[in-house]
């Protein structure tokens, strides 16, 4: 047996009590931490922080609200409409107010880093915008073994996580070569693409549509009918959208119809962070209201357009940005007047095959290096999710 196996035997054999997060964990508005200016560089001190991927929007200046995580007194960064998080353990200051602080309640009761971690193992996709701590995700019961469980599986874990970062970081080092390899060629290809075409807005392409989403309280929206699209789908690399976490039901979709969008239509988020994420979709879908879709008119290829806004997504992201507000987003009307350069139909789909390979080489999980990067973290996630496992003791 395992050090874990031996000390759940002699602690908790007859399993283990499951207590809401929102019991363990205390939290805080990041109010007075939010960062006042965006004009970052690499040579100030303090990171500005996001709980989305991007992690580090970038460093500022400022001196004060700077919230004092340390290795000591880490916190737990959480983003209250979209659930992801992050551990931080050094200064920061926050960038949108969405942001909760999330630190332990009691420090006898259940260490935060095991916290963090089991976590990750929560399988929960919001449907909608709307605040999400309070209302939802405090609510989950988690398993809580006694502390000395909790340390063990932790070690366990920080030990594996370290290794695991280790061999992926020779992995991604020769991804990343591949990848600004790839983003050179593509440039260059679609500037020559534009010294053969003419400039137009996406809104004079085909069909734009922001999206809906059911009533939270109606629950015969949801069943196995149609894809149901949301940010949270749509992964970085990816390029076509195929098993979305939920789908509609008939009459869910009959009450979405107006937002139903075609196969092969462009999804781009306009909301947050991720905001300029762009994919195609496999099957006939309706997204929600993160998400703007853009259906083409015959003679475009959508492979081209898709290779066009993912090159353009700092420069999406820019713009939704200038719009203001606590989060960047950008509406239908100023999205519709996006503008690329469209050469031919038979330029564009030249420029989409070989861009299409290219494509495959550093994004495709089924083959070469994203595979096996693929094959190693779901081989981690299996291993920490076998590890917080429990069986919940009896009331």
């Amino acid at each position: 047996m395992s050090r874990i196996d031996d000390l759940i035997a002699e602690l908790c054999p007859e399993g283990v009590e499951f207590v809401e997060l929102g019991k363990l964990l205390a939290y805080e508005q990041p109010t007075k931490y939010l960062v006042d200016s965006t004009a970052y560089s690499d040579s100030y001190a303090t990171p500005v922080l996001t709980a989305g991927q991007t992690f580090v929007l970038g460093r500022t200046d400022e001196t004060n609200g700077i919230y004092p995580a340390s290795t000591a007194t880490p916190v737990i960064i959480f983003d209250d409409f979209t659930t992801a998080f992050k551990w931080v353990d050094f200064p920061f200051k926050a960038k949108s107010s969405a942001m909760k602080m999330l630190t332990p309640k009691e420090a006898g009761r259940a260490s935060l880093r095991y916290i963090y971690y089991v976590m990750q193992t929560i399988r929960y996709e919001p449907q909608d915008h709307a605040r999400q701590w309070i209302g939802i995700y405090s609510g989950f019961q988690v398993p809580v073994p006694p502390l000395e469980v909790q340390r063990e599986i932790v070690r366990v874990l920080d030990q594996f996580t370290q290794l695991e970062a280790e061999l992926e970081a020779e992995l991604e080092a020769e991804l990343e070569a591949r990848r600004r390899q790839y983003e050179h060629y593509r440039a260059e290809l679609l500037a020559d693409a534009a010294a053969l075409g003419q400039q137009v807005e996406l809104g004079e392409l085909g069909r734009i549509v922001t999206g809906r989403t059911p009533k939270s309280s109606d629950s015969s929206a949801w069943g196995n009918h149609l894809d149901f699209v949301t940010p949270s789908d749509i992964k970085n690399g990816m390029k076509r959208v195929q098993s979305p976490a939920r789908r509609l039901s008939n009459a869910g979709a009959e009450a979405l119809s107006k937002a139903i969008v075609p196969e092969n239509s462009l999804l781009v988020t306009c909301i947050g962070a991720d905001m300029g994420k762009t994919v195609l979709n496999a099957n006939a879908c309706v997204t929600n209201q993160q998400i703007n879709s853009l259906t083409l008119n015959p003679g475009v290829d959508a492979d081209f357009v898709f290779h066009v806004l993912t090159s353009m997504r700092s420069k999406i992201r820019a713009q939704g940005e200038r719009a203001g507000g606590t989060m960047p987003i950008i509406n239908k009307s100023d999205f519709s007047k996006i503008q690329i350069t469209l050469p031919s139909i038979e330029e564009q789909q030249r420029i989409a095959r070989i861009l299409n390979k290219f494509d495959a080489l550093v994004n495709d999980l089924s083959f070469g290096l994203p595979a096996e990067l693929a094959a190693r973290r779901k081989q981690y996630e299996y291993y920490r999710d076998t590890l917080l496992t429990f069986e919940e003791a009896a009331a």
